[in-house]
């Protein structure tokens, strides 16, 4: 999933409708248990097929469960599904789903809405982004690409309780791929009734421990406990709130007070009150790896970056360790790879060619380079950044920007709002990008897919290669594990020699929980599903 989190400047007015809604909410949740989040940004969509964000995530989470789910440490427990069998070499799976479950009108969920779920991201004119994801299902990309129709995927509807899905080869992080929210169910009977209105508060039913009641766009985001979903007697918070607090400096000041119980988002306070807050405040504010990266993505489709020693040259001239040591100062390190190296089933060692020499060798050859690729005093090379404006990201790009300077690059920088950056990366319009990911799924593949050929809008630097490609298929087929790691390995080189990003850090998380709240895990992925919070 892609993360990050924004600044904007909001207007007193909207600070004031915030604060007199929590404050309503206070007086009004006498006789109900109210938990209050912040969630970085606001939504483009709830939509399991349309979302792409960390952030939408955190909710989607809450009001959708898929055949199987996260346990309060990260861990793959059962979900819809109460036990499943792998049969045909790993090829084949059979899922049992649990007696009587409902979606949240008293409607019977059925194995037909996973098929029913499964064929529409797979269809085009859905345009979901992640489609690419579900690829190793049996004829999965063949009926995306208008090849077969939908009737010959893989995925069949044995009866009401039990679902088939047959994939093209083994895939180890099968049953992982499985807890993201594109392989949801959704609501058969509704999306047919309403289209793409089916997502509204007005029409949506789910079948996860919350329903959707409001969205008051960049305001707030209102879940209610659903007394369908099979755990609910287990689920403690009667009524969920989700703030898009885009500013970390306000949103710890809003936790302060006591206006918002946690933010957990990616860096849910600013970096220059992190050895404060872990001096005073331990037990709320945490520290954790992430099993994500921070990159800068090329636009390898038009100049300058079609050239790669332009594309090499800028990441050489980049110093990473001061970024991340001297600037940022958020416990990240410095990234010369791309795969985090907490991956599962992940071999160590491909790292990007320059790796070693000193920052001076490195700007020696980037002269050289920028030189042999046109660009001097009289053409100086000059570029956008389209990035994620943040306070702390503000200052990482601005850094980089003075470096860049300081060899005759001129970077211009152009803040956006999180997903209005994604957006802009997606549709291809920008030079250079500022982009992280988080991993949906543990294992190497989840990073090496975002390159690939049909990765689509994923894909920002447009980066395609056949031998990148044909050793991802080979390692697809790899039954040993090491064997695997090792072609994943090759697959990541070759990536990295073509430079189509530059990488910059592996990631932690920063997290703010209230000293009430007890149900909080730390874990390498972030999720943390409001179902398990509860107070102490």
């Amino acid at each position: 999933m892609i993360y990050g989190k924004v600044k904007t400047m909001k207007n007193i007015f909207f600070l004031f409708i915030i604060f007199s809604l929590i404050l309503f909410q206070s007086t009004s949740s006498i006789s109900q248990y109210i938990l209050k989040r912040g969630n970085g940004t606001e939504p483009d969509s709830l939509d399991p097929h349309k979302a792409t964000g960390t952030w939408e995530n955190n909710i989607i989470g809450d009001i959708f469960i898929g055949l199987v789910t996260e346990s309060p440490s990260g861990n793959i427990i059962p979900g819809m599904a109460k036990d499943w069998d792998i049969n045909n070499n790993g090829k084949d799976y059979i899922f049992h789903l649990r007696d009587n479950i409902l979606w949240s009108d008293g409607v019977p969920l059925t194995a037909e809405d996973f098929v029913f779920s499964l064929k529409r991201i797979l269809n085009p004119s859905t345009a979901s982004q992640y489609a690419s994801l579900l690829f190793n299902i049996k004829h999965a990309k063949e009926i995306y690409n208008g090849n077969f129709s939908d009737d010959r995927l893989g995925v069949h509807a044995i009866d009401s309780r039990t679902l088939k899905i047959t994939l093209e080869n083994p895939v180890p992080f099968f049953i992982q791929l499985l807890s993201h929210y594109t392989t949801y169910p959704l609501p058969s009977h509704v999306v047919r009734a309403y289209g793409e209105e089916w997502i509204k508060p007005s029409n949506i039913v789910s079948n996860g421990a919350y329903i959707l009641s409001e969205w008051s766009s960049n305001n707030h985001i209102l879940l209610s406990k659903n007394s369908k979903f099979y755990d609910s007697e287990n689920t403690f918070f009667d009524k969920v709130y989700f703030y898009p607090i885009e500013d970390n400096r306000l949103a710890l000041r809003m936790f302060q007070a006591g206006d918002i119980d946690m933010n957990i988002t990616t860096s849910a306070f600013p970096v220059s009150e992190l050895e404060r807050l872990i001096k005073d405040f331990p037990e709320q504010a945490r520290v954790y790896p992430y099993l994500g990266n921070s990159y800068l993505p090329f636009n390898m489709s038009k100049p300058p970056f079609n050239d790669i020693r332009v594309r090499k040259a800028v990441s050489m001239i980049i110093n990473r360790e001061i970024i991340n040591d001297k600037v940022v100062k958020a416990g990240n390190d410095s990234a010369y790879s791309f795969i985090p190296p907490e991956t599962q089933n992940f071999l160590p060692g491909a790292v990007l060619d320059f790796t070693g020499m000193t920052i001076e060798q490195r700007k020696g050859v980037a002269r050289t380079l920028l030189l042999d690729a046109g660009y001097d005093k009289n053409n100086p090379l000059k570029f956008e950044i389209v990035f994620r404006n943040s306070f702390d990201n503000a200052r990482r790009i601005s850094a980089i920007a003075a470096m860049l300077k300081r060899e005759g690059v001129y970077l211009k920088m152009l803040p956006f709002e999180a997903r209005i950056a994604y957006n802009k990366m997606s549709q291809k319009d920008f030079e250079l990008g500022d982009a992280g990911w988080v991993a949906d799924y543990n294992d190497p593949y989840n990073f090496l897919f975002l390159f690939k050929c049909d990765a689509g809008p994923m894909n920002y630097s447009q980066f395609c290669d056949d031998e990148f490609e044909n050793l991802l298929i080979k390692a697809s087929k790899a039954k040993d594990l090491i064997k695997r790691s090792e072609i994943m390995k090759q697959a990541e080189q070759i990536m990295l020699d073509n430079h189509p990003i530059i990488p910059i850090s592996f990631a932690t998380h920063r997290v703010l929980i209230s000293e009430k709240i007890a149900g909080y895990v730390d874990n390498i992925s972030n999720i943390h599903r409001s179902r398990f919070f509860y107070l102490k």
